[in-house]
Parts: C-alpha cells; structure tokens; sequence
C-alpha cells in the first residue's frame, strides 16, 4: 500500500499507535540495562576487587568474563521458556533472577561466593538478552521496527553508562564497601522491571501461537500503522503459524503435531536439515553476532581503565572519570542510531560503522604500540590518538554494529524457528564475549596491547566483507515477509495447501538435484 495515499485521518491513529508500540518497546527494552550496568560497573569495581579479595590476573579475567557463558545457560533456556510462558512473563523472570544474583555479588565475603552470584545473575542476562528484542519485534510495526527493536542495545549502553557513574560515586567509599555496593545496587532497577513489564501487553505472534486471536486482534490493533495493516499482520502470523486463514474466533485450536515432533520440526528445519535459504538467515543470524563480539568491543568497554592506564592515564579518578567519558559517546551516538535505521537501512550503516571501527582500531593499535615502545617518555601525540580513537570506536560501534546486530537477527527468523534462531544468536554473543573477556590480559601480555587491537581490527575486516556479501536489506519488510529475502524457507509448509505443494515441489527438485 502506498502510505503517502493514505487519507489524512489515518495519520493521528499512526502516530498513537506509534507511542504505543514505543511504550512496549522500552518497557521491553530496559531489561537489556541488567547486561550494560554489570559490563560498566566491573570495569571499574575490579580495581577495587583484585586488592580487596587479593585475586591473581587470571581470576581477574574469569570473573569479568564468565558471566557472558553462565547467560549461555538462560539465552537457550529462554526460546523454550518464552514460548511457553509468554514472551512478557519471561521478561519478568529475567528480572527476578538477576536480582538474586546482584544481591549475592554485594554481600560476597569471598572469591567462589562472588563466582556464584556471577553465575546466578548470568542466567539473568542470557534470559533478558534474548526475550527484549524479540518481543520488541514481534510488536512492532514494519515501519518503526529498526527504531523500537534497536532500544535493546540502547539500553545496554545506558546501563554501561549507569555502571560507570556507579564506579565513580563509590570509589571513595572504603576498600571493602565501595565495590560491594557498585555491585548490589544493581538489584534495584530489576524490582522496577519486574513490576512495569507487568502492564505491557502479550507479543501478538506468541497469542496467535497459542490460538487466543482475539486477544492479538486487540494488540495488533493497537500497534500497526493501520487497519489494514493489523489485518494483513494478522494474516501473515496465522499462515505461519499454521492457521487456515478463514478460521476465526476468539480462541482457535492451533493445528500442532502430537508429543515432542514440532520441537524436533524446529530443530530440523532451523540446524539438522535446512533448506539453503534457512542456512543463509542462520549463518547471517549468527555471524553478525559472532562478528559484533569478536571485533574488540568488550575489550574496550571492560577494560577500559587498563586500555586508558596503558595510552598513559594514571589516577583511579581520571581513570574512572575517562571512562564515563566513554559511556555517554556510546550512549549518545546509540541514540543517534535509532533514528537513523528506519530512514537510511541497516546495511548501509553496518558497512559505515564497520569501517570507521577498522580506522579507529588501527590508530588505536599504533597508539598504544609506540606508547609501549618508549615507556619512559611521555609523547602526547601518542596519548590524544589513542583518546580519541577510542572514543571513535565506540561511536562507530554505536550507530551501527552494536544495534543492528539485534534488530537483524530478531527479525530474519520465521516465526516457528525465531525463539531458537534468537537464543542461538545470543548464545554465540555471548560465548565470544566471554572468550574475548577471559583472555584479553593474557593476550595482551602475549602480544602487547597494541598488537591485541592489531588482532581486532583484522577481525572487523573480515566482518566488514561478510556484512557486504551475506546481509540483504531488511528496512521496512515485515517479519513474515523476510523469507522473499532468503528464498523459499518452507516455513509455512503447515499452513495453506498452496504452501502444502510449493514444499512438495522443492523437495522434488532438490531429489532431482540430488
């Protein structure tokens, strides 16, 4: 439909409907606040936990990087969980288990009681990381989809932000004190979650999943741009779902195979046999995640102090203060983004971004490469280079890589296959981080720092072409519309008898291939 034909009355619902939408969306979206409040706070809450609790570089490492795989464990439980419960209560749960886990980090006594509470609030992270832009795209309008599914990693970097003021509020408090603090108050803002997310409404996809249309007439009603277009939603979910399209009523028996078959149906069609155009959504699902982590990103924003100490910085509060620095760049340019990727598209500003991250990592690498080389001089040219390309990096990140990682890989997926296709790619974020977390000291001893983001920038080139070759253009299709993209993904071969033949007839021309 051309939106510019539209009568001038439509306009005011659009708009309504648009803050609606938005409301759920950051509702959502604030979830993702518990990942960037733990990333920033241990950046600087490590300083004072390695003197207090007397731990080794080694242990180090693995207690800021181990939360990232314990979420391994939450992002794969919650594709299940999520379509059992509901995608809102979900979020809820998210909330409440990562408020256990702050607790337990504020009143640790000791290095295996500070593990654990890192292992408890990880499960947390990995349910919030995979539910928020998933519910956030299944509510969504086509036309402010890439606006409202980017809030996620907006709100990651506002709680990295919140994490660094929290390092810089309490690091002159006592030795013992300061840091258990920074760490436990972060139990608060989950309380808050908890009980906001319980006005939102269901995801329309997921009550349509459970056959209850009546209840997702009401949401898609109140969140598409038009009428018509909460119609032609409606339709979309029901074909994927496998809802003959005439059938109607308030609550409809959903055609399901019996026992476990639909679960090994998803496994089957999304990882043991999938059809090439399936292959490609997975591998671009899971690259630009893998690709987002791997390119340094942690590196930076963990160990900023360190990164900052080594370009010549000294002082716990200009440490601390620079780092903060570094969290408002991210955060403001984050909010630039948002705008950006309903009007310019996502792979336009995924290759800028990427590109400008490749500079920034090469100018930072030299830096800090001719900073080590002459330990005893201070060369400020060096200093400012390695200031400023940082704070490059992290801007280029944020108008690009670090949203749309989220907002592509939530909305490629088919709808039967999007809850683990989703937790796939969270689980391979944060597996990488958890690598790239664990081992940049030691990798930076190994091969000097300079030389670490040498390795990081390599690393982005490579994603740079991949994004250029593997990743078409999303802006403004709908979610049932993404397959046209791919290819024939046969993810509606339980739907209509016309999907029932086209699936017939690929699997005779692939035999014949065969």
């Amino acid at each position: 439909m051309d939106r510019a034909a539209l009568p001038a009355a439509v306009e005011p619902k659009k708009k309504g409907n648009v803050r609606f939408a938005f409301a759920c969306a950051i509702l959502a979206s604030m979830t993702s606040i518990l990942l960037g409040y733990d990333i920033g706070v241990m950046s600087g809450a490590s300083l004072y936990i390695q003197k207090d609790l007397k731990i080794n570089d080694t242990q180090l490492e693995v207690l800021m990087g181990i939360l990232n795989v314990y979420s391994l464990i939450g992002s794969f439980a919650a594709g299940r969980t999520s379509d059992w419960i509901g995608r809102r209560f979900t979020i809820v749960f998210a909330a409440v288990i990562f408020f256990a886990g702050a607790l337990i980090m504020g009143f640790s006594v000791n290095y295996a009681m500070l593990m654990f509470g890192r292992f408890v609030a990880g499960i947390g992270v990995g349910y919030a990381l995979m539910i928020a832009p998933v519910y956030t795209a299944e509510v969504s309008p086509a036309s402010a989809r890439g606006f409202l599914t980017s809030f996620p990693e907006v709100f990651i970097n506002f709680g990295i932000l919140l994490g660094y003021v929290s390092n810089f509020a309490f690091a002159r408090l006592s030795l013992r004190l300061g840091w258990r603090i920074m760490l436990g108050i972060g139990a608060v803002p989950s309380v808050l979650l908890a009980f906001m997310v319980l006005g939102m409404p269901e995801s329309p996809r997921w009550l349509v999943m459970k056959g209850r249309l009546a209840d997702a007439k009401v949401v898609l009603a109140k969140t598409s741009d038009t009428p018509e277009e909460a119609a032609e939603r409606l339709a979309d979910i029901k074909t994927a779902a496998g809802i003959p399209l005439d059938l109607d009523g308030d609550v409809v028996a959903v055609p399901k195979n019996k026992g476990s078959s639909e679960e090994k149906r998803v496994w089957k069609d999304l990882i043991l046999s999938p059809t090439k155009a399936m292959r490609h959504i997975l591998i671009a699902g899971i690259g630009i995640h893998f690709f987002q982590q791997s390119s340094g990103i942690d590196a930076v924003v963990l160990y900023s102090p360190l990164v900052f100490k080594s370009a010549g910085i000294t002082g716990d509060n200009r440490l601390l203060g620079t780092t903060v620095a570094v969290g408002a760049t991210k955060t403001v340019f984050i909010l630039v983004a948002t705008f950006l990727l309903d009007r310019i598209g996502r792979r336009p500003l995924l290759l800028s971004s990427t590109g400008g991250m490749i500079v920034s990592l090469v100018g930072l690498a030299t830096g800090l490469t001719v900073i080590s080389r002459h330990p005893d001089e201070k060369i400020t040219w060096a200093i400012v280079l390695c200031i400023f390309c940082i704070m490059a990096y992290v801007a280029f990140f944020s108008i690009g890589l670090g949203p749309i990682t989220w907002v592509y890989s939530s909305e490629i997926f088919p709808l039967h296959v999007r809850a683990l296709g989703c937790s796939l790619g969270v689980a391979v974020n944060r597996l990488t981080s958890g690598v790239i977390s664990m081992t940049f000291i030691s990798l930076s001893k190994a091969m000097t720092i300079g030389g670490a983001f040498f390795l990081f920038a390599g690393i982005a080139s490579f994603a740079w072409v991949f994004f250029f070759a593997y990743l078409p253009e999303t802006r403004g299709r709908t979610l049932e519309d993404m397959s046209s993209l791919f290819g024939n993904t046969a993810t509606h071969k339980q739907g209509a008898a016309e999907a029932d033949d086209d699936a017939g007839e690929k699997k005779v021309e692939m035999a014949a291939t065969n």
